[in-house]
C-alpha cells in the first residue's frame, strides 16, 4: 500500500502529465459566492440573492465551456475566467469598503454580524487572492503546462531546494492557496517570495486588506459589543 509521500508524488505526476484540473479554482470560486449570502445586510448592494447569483449564473457558464484541465489555451474561456474572478473580487472589495464605512461612522447596532462579517471578508480574501496567483504565476496553468521553464512570479521552497521535492515539481492550486492564506495571516510573504512587480502588487493589496479587516474591521465590531 503506497504511503502518503507517495501519493503525493503520483498526484504531482498526474499533473504534470495531464495538466492542473479545474475543480479546486471552480470550487474555491463557489465557496466565496456562497461565503457573500452569509454578509450583513448593511454590507450588500441590493437584494442578498441578487449578487451571488449574478456570480453563481456566471460560474456555471464557466464551468460548461471550460475543460476538466488546463492543457490547452482559449482565449476565449480564459478571458471569460478573468472576468467571473473580477466580479467576485469587485464585489467583496465594494463589501469590505462599506463594512469599513458603517464602523467608522460609528455604527452599533449587529455587532454580532458585523464580527461575522468580518470573519467571512477574510475567508473571501483568502480564497479570491489563491485563485488570482494561480490565473497568474508564470501566465496562468496553461502556460505552466505548456512551458514550464516559463519566468515564475513566485519562488516556491521547492524550486530554491530541488532536492526537496519529486523532479519536474510544479505549484499545484493548494500551493497557492497556502501562499494566499499565510499572506494574509502575516500580512507580507513567508516562505514563498514574490518575484514580479505584478506578484508584488497583488500580494501587497492582499495584506493590506487583510489588515484592514482583521485590525479595524473586527477590532471595531467587538468594541462595538463591549
Amino acid at each position: 500500500m503506497p504511503n502518503r509521500l507517495e501519493l503525493e508524488t503520483a498526484r504531482l505526476r498526474d499533473r504534470l502529465e495531464r495538466g492542473d484540473p479545474l475543480w479546486p479554482v471552480q470550487l474555491a470560486v463557489a465557496a466565496t459566492i456562497a461565503l457573500h449570502l452569509t454578509l450583513s445586510q448593511k454590507v450588500l448592494v441590493g437584494p442578498r440573492w441578487l449578487v451571488p447569483g449574478i456570480e453563481g449564473l456566471l460560474l456555471v457558464a464557466l464551468v460548461v465551456i471550460a475543460p476538466a484541465r488546463a492543457t490547452a489555451r482559449s482565449l476565449r474561456v480564459r478571458r471569460f475566467a478573468l472576468l467571473v474572478v473580477g466580479f467576485v473580487t469587485l464585489t467583496t472589495v465594494v463589501s469590505l469598503v462599506l463594512l469599513v464605512h458603517f464602523l467608522i461612522n460609528g455604527g452599533r447596532t449587529g455587532g454580532h454580524s458585523l464580527i461575522l462579517s468580518g470573519l467571512v471578508l477574510w475567508a473571501t480574501n483568502v480564497l479570491i487572492f489563491a485563485v488570482w496567483y494561480w490565473e497568474m504565476d508564470r501566465g496562468g496553468p496553461v502556460v505552466r503546462f505548456t512551458h514550464p521553464d516559463a519566468m515564475p512570479d513566485f519562488q516556491f521552497p521547492q524550486m530554491e531546494n530541488p532536492k526537496l521535492a519529486p523532479a519536474g515539481w510544479m505549484p499545484g492550486f493548494l500551493d497557492y492557496f497556502y501562499t494566499s492564506l499565510t499572506n494574509s495571516t502575516a500580512f507580507s510573504p513567508t516562505d514563498t517570495m514574490p518575484l514580479t512587480q505584478t506578484a508584488k502588487i497583488l500580494m501587497g493589496v492582499q495584506g493590506v486588506a487583510a489588515l484592514v479587516t482583521v485590525g479595524l474591521v473586527v477590532a471595531r465590531a467587538v468594541n462595538i459589543l463591549g
